[in-house]
């Protein structure tokens, strides 16, 4: 027979020991919550510090299966719930990071109020040597970017915007003859076509129709980037280019946070991570994205804050090219004309290369063969191959920056976001 009293005891032995591992664990947790607020506060938090490899590609497939909700959504929001800039629930749609050139601020001061007053963009898209072109804008909304353009590209250049809104392109529709005769252009230079960025085939935009393409805060809204980006390249011509602002994160975001309608229409939800962009880049066949700038975006809504947690975010410019298949990538000489309009002192390429007018400057191999093939080869002046060997006055090229975040940081310490200087003064003294 079992003595009672000794069940008891041992229960409540047992019971103690319990209670004990569980005070021991909760005061655990509630350490390892204070420590990533502090962490996450001080900006070191390496968890969140970079993505995870390989991983892209399941969430992609993952976001792209529900594409048609995501579009509706998206729709809904745009097209229903926000009716004006003022509207959007967080700052992702910031200024820019740099200050904006007078030509443009000019361009800009054209356009309609009403389609500025549903602008809401996240960077400036405005890259150069614009005159005649042929260009495109992946989600243009109510047409602030294509106005804008349609100034700089001139009567002899044409840009598309294709949105899958009907009550944006009503916007923008409607005043193509006011900004026609703003420009003073006998006809139209633009038009807007209703479809899907990652369907532009299903839209009717042909294959190598495009010198330009550009994008303003959407390729994020996307369920399937890696789609919009191979019909970006079907529709580039060879030498053509990919300018665009968007949204990044920190980190791969979890299921919460990609399925919040909300944050998915603000543009974090469905925001890549950096390192995302140059592996898919890289599968699709463009160039290495060259970063132009970055500014950190803040988004000053409790509730939203709440819910992204220590994810941090960025708005961001990229440019990628379309380099002619088999062309050499091979480092040179080169000094810029300064015949573009709007840069005739400096042309700043992105935050490693700035050319000065007459500079001799040695660029790497990837950069070389963007210039050589691209609309900016009438731009430069080209020294024979037979000057660019190691024992020229020139120091090699560096290695080029693409993390958007590190730049940020070196913006705010102060740093120069341009590495590039003449290697030896006015052309005529190499």
């Amino acid at each position: 027979m079992i003595d009672s009293s000794f069940d008891v005891s041992y229960g409540r032995t047992v019971c103690f020991g319990v209670n004990y591992i569980l005070n021991i664990f909760e005061g655990f947790l509630t350490e390892l919550a204070t420590w990533r607020k502090s962490v996450a506060k001080s900006g070191h938090f390496s968890v969140m510090a970079e993505c995870k490899k390989g991983t892209h590609s399941d969430c992609s497939k993952e976001c792209a299966s529900h594409g048609p909700k995501i579009h509706d959504d998206v729709k809904d929001y745009y097209g229903k719930r926000v009716k004006k800039s003022s509207d959007l629930k967080s700052n992702a749609c910031v200024a820019p990071a740099k200050p904006i050139p007078a030509f443009i601020r000019k361009a800009l001061t054209d356009v309609h109020p009403d389609v500025t007053d549903k602008y809401y963009g996240c960077g400036l898209v405005v890259p150069e040597c614009l005159e005649g072109r042929r260009v495109l804008d992946l989600g243009c909304g109510s047409g602030r970017d294509v106005y804008m353009l349609s100034t700089l590209v001139g009567e002899k250049g044409h840009i598309t915007g294709v949105d899958m809104t009907e009550e944006q392109l009503e916007v923008a529709r409607k005043y193509i003859e006011h900004h026609t005769q703003k420009c003073g252009f006998s006809k139209p230079n633009v038009d807007f076509i209703q479809g899907y960025i990652e369907g532009l085939e299903e839209a009717g935009l042909g294959e190598n129709s495009y010198d330009i393409i550009i994008s303003n805060c959407v390729v994020n809204l996307s369920p399937d980037k890696t789609r919009v980006l191979r019909e970006a390249f079907r529709v580039l011509k060879d030498g053509g280019e990919l300018y665009f602002s968007d949204i990044y994160s920190s980190g791969q975001l979890p299921r919460e946070i990609t399925s919040h309608k909300v944050l998915w229409g603000e543009c974090f939800g469905g925001a890549l991570c950096w390192e995302d962009l140059v592996r898919l880049a890289e599968e699709v066949g463009f160039s290495s994205p060259r970063l132009v700038t970055a500014s950190t975006v803040t988004v000053d809504n409790e509730e939203l804050e709440s819910l992204l947690g220590d994810y941090k975010f960025v708005s961001a410019t990229y440019r990628l090219f379309k380099i002619p298949k088999n062309t050499p990538k091979k480092s040179c000489l080169l000094t810029y004309d300064g015949n573009i309009t709007g840069f005739e002192k400096a042309l700043e390429f992105d935050c490693h290369y700035t050319f000065k007018v007459n500079d001799v400057v040695e660029v790497d191999g990837e950069v070389a063969s963007i210039l050589k093939t691209s609309r900016f080869a009438e731009e430069f002046t080209f020294q024979p191959d037979s000057q660019t060997s190691s024992g020229s006055c020139c120091a090699p090229a560096k290695a080029v920056p693409v993390n958007p975040f590190e730049l940020v940081q070196q913006m705010k310490s102060g740093g120069t976001t341009s590495a590039t200087e003449g290697c030896c003064g006015a052309r005529k003294s190499c």
